[in-house]
């Protein structure tokens, strides 16, 4: 089923849907137009370096490092509002890596929870995922499982399957009711947000344009890595009092070589984390 399409901006709504549900959808944070201008300046980025296949990898990892646009885009006052309702005033951006399915695209999103494979040493974080084309169920937006949230991690396989955009096809190793699931088709411009412990996937793009969209993971400062480790992260509202991560400032221009050597170190990080 589709979820209703009428907008839900106000924080206490947005606060009681979340507990409920565990996803809030849709939240209208750009106009179209805007989402246009965004994808636009990703879209020539990619091109500029489409002969540098290291660095158009970390620019798909790294939006909001390396381009103005998206780092503005993590900042957005209805985003921070969205996820401060949530999570608090103080807020920082773990990752806000791209999910792209090509046009006519086999790829997909396996069932799983954001927190499985992660490290952090809570829960305390949201995931805004921000359309920046038509993310319909025909071109493979998110589905939920409304209230799977209230449980704890559950076992994962690694499948490591070559369709799945997953960085190790982690995939729920129990099974899933698909009739329960709802799907969270957004418009581009539009994003939703859900827990890290709740069941979500999504399928293929069956239509002739990219499905792009970028996933903010906002967290409090208060979480901190199981390892000690400090990867790169940006302060996007309020404050930080424990000093756990490696705060980064805004990009230093767009593309720029200092930017690009930040975040190989953060990759080589996040990869001995993550793996």
């Amino acid at each position: 089923m589709s979820q209703s399409q009428s907008s839900v901006t106000a924080q206490d709504e947005i606060a009681s849907t979340y507990e409920r549900n565990g996803f809030v959808v849709p939240i209208d944070v750009l106009s179209q137009s805007q989402a246009q201008r965004l994808r636009a300046d990703l879209e020539t980025a990619e091109a500029e370096l489409a002969s540098d296949s290291e660095k158009l990898a970390l620019l798909k990892a790294y939006p909001d490092r390396l381009l103005p646009s998206f780092d503005a885009l993590t900042r957005n006052e209805t985003l921070i509002a969205a996820a401060s309702a949530v999570l608090g005033p103080d807020l920082m951006v773990w990752s806000a890596g791209l999910f792209i399915k090509e046009a006519n695209s086999p790829k997909i999103v396996s069932w799983h929870q954001d927190l499985t494979y992660w490290g952090l040493d809570d829960i305390c974080e949201t995931t805004c995922w921000f359309a920046l084309s038509t993310a319909s169920e025909q071109a493979g937006c998110m589905k939920f499982v409304p209230g799977s949230h209230k449980t704890k991690i559950v076992p994962h396989v690694d499948t490591y399957a070559e369709d799945n955009l997953l960085s190790r096809g982690q995939e729920i190793a129990v099974e899933v009711d698909e009739k329960e699931a709802v799907a969270a088709a957004l418009e581009a411009g539009q994003a939703s947000m859900h827990h890290g412990l709740l069941f979500h996937s999504s399928g293929p793009n069956a239509t002739c344009d990219r499905r792009i969209g970028s996933a903010i993971r906002y967290i409090k400062p208060s979480m901190k890595q199981q390892t000690g480790d400090q990867p790169l992260v940006s302060l996007v509202s309020g404050q930080d009092h424990f000093g756990h991560f490696n705060i980064a400032g805004a990009p230093k221009g767009r593309l720029t070589e200092e930017d690009f050597e930040m975040c190989r170190q953060d990759k080589a990080l996040k990869q001995g984390l993550l793996y």
